[in-house]
């Protein structure tokens, strides 16, 4: 079959991105003998145009849409990111006959309200590279598609049973020329996403990784990684942000990766995001050797009691022993602050402050008042404490803020932010 997929992300928001995920449906597409084109609609200044010139002058059987944010999830003048994707679903189906499927993360996480909202034909929630290649075989043979997993039929709900690939090592890595690249001169301001490792055991209380990757830790080989970090090397990428969940978690994958990363002597600078939990000197030492210079660290809180309520595995003093390790390898590092949720107070604020003021940081991040996902033990609170109606489907963001604490943390986060050049909010 003759495959259009459009990345429909358009925002950089931290910084700007590749979509790797979609291009790992394409290869996966690709590799089961389907004409697969790709389409990106970051930085192009008519993405309309764009879309119709590539429906029209090569009409594709399916058209595949990957959603990859929902909204800023800023409390804030909150901006909904949805009206790029629901003008491209619309140009689509305005267009062509063919049948438009959604994907992606922030898909997984609204299946059935995304779906209804952007008005596409389908939907796949989780990890595309079987589901929607299984699709793709169904429509072909014009078999049924009760069995297709994961898949939302728009006014018929879920299909088949999502299923979750258990060997990654199955999946195709996408190499340089599965999707457009950038300018040389832009090669080197973006941090090429990589993902290692897929799920997330943690449950931590707000989080929406479990909708999206599920709850079970499943690896690639690190020697697969750096073969293909070897490929994208050699296309001109030099900086990689490793978005697993939990970069150290397992410690001992960790370490095999870091080894293995270290050997090839790629000359990569890269980053990734670490549980203030069990990450050892020795790991620590091994990152340093295999490039990292930058760690995303998830501080959250510097109460004890919130860091509970949190579902956090960690304490404060986990959090400043990560710190001290990575600052004595010289690694920056960019602590993460989550304030208003379940149980907080001026006083807790006023600890997680102190404590985030007190450890060697490079920047922070405050977020105040924390988005609520679906199927999270944070919205079933919301919706016991009426916040939030049971029935809400959360598509449309709402926020957890702590009862008294606005306008006050807003008020004491702007004073801090201009005292501290390296804090934002």
């Amino acid at each position: 079959m003759k495959v259009l997929l459009i990345s429909a992300n358009t925002e950089t928001i931290n910084m700007p991105t590749l979509p790797v995920g979609l291009a790992c449906v394409a290869a996966a597409a690709q590799g089961a003998g389907h004409d697969v084109g790709f389409l990106d609609l970051m930085g192009l200044d008519d993405g309309p145009r764009a879309i119709a010139s590539e429906v029209t002058m090569s009409p594709p059987d399916v058209i595949g849409i990957s959603i990859r944010n929902i909204d800023d999830q800023r409390m804030d003048a909150t901006r909904f990111l949805l009206g790029r994707a629901k003008e491209a679903v619309s140009l689509c189906r305005g267009i062509s006959d063919a049948p438009v499927v959604l994907g992606g993360a922030g898909y997984s996480i609204f299946p059935e309200s995304a779906l209804a909202y952007l008005d596409a034909d389908m939907g796949i929630q989780g990890e595309g590279e079987t589901a929607f290649v299984a699709l793709l075989q169904r429509m072909a043979q014009g078999a049924d598609l009760s069995d297709v997993p994961g898949l939302y039929l728009r006014g018929e709900g879920p299909q088949g049973k999502r299923r979750f690939e258990t060997e990654l090592d199955a999946l195709p890595i996408p190499t340089p020329g599965m999707m457009p690249l950038p300018d040389a001169d832009r090669k080197g301001e973006i941090w090429l996403p990589f993902q290692t490792r897929r799920g997330c055991p943690l449950r931590c209380s707000y989080c929406s990784t479990p909708a999206i990757e599920g709850c079970r830790i499943r690896r690639r080989s690190p020697h697969r990684v750096v073969a293909a970090l070897r490929l994208w090397r050699g296309a001109g990428f030099s900086r990689v942000y490793f978005v697993d969940n939990t970069f150290n978690m397992p410690s001992s994958y960790a370490e095999d990766l870091c080894r293995v990363l270290a050997d090839a002597d790629l000359g990569l600078s890269w980053r990734a995001i670490v549980y203030p939990k069990n990450l050892t000197p020795r790991l620590t030492r091994l990152m340093k050797a295999a490039g990292c210079t930058e760690v995303s660290l998830g501080v959250e809180s510097g109460s004890e009691t919130i860091l509970r309520s949190m579902n956090k595995r960690f304490g404060v003093e986990d959090v400043r022993k990560t710190s001290h390790l990575l600052k004595g390898e010289g690694i920056r590092q960019m602590g993460f602050l989550l304030l208003g949720g379940p149980g907080e107070t001026r006083g807790t604020v006023e600890e997680s402050l102190s404590f985030v003021d007190s450890l060697s940081l490079d920047a922070l991040k405050l977020t105040l008042g924390i988005r609520i996902y679906p199927n999270t033990p944070l919205a079933r609170r919301a919706a016991t404490e009426g916040r939030i109606a049971p029935e809400d489907d959360l598509l449309f963001p709402r926020f957890y803020m702590a009862e008294g604490l606005d306008p006050w943390l807003r008020e004491t986060a702007d004073a801090l932010l201009s005292e501290r050049p390296h804090w934002t909010c």
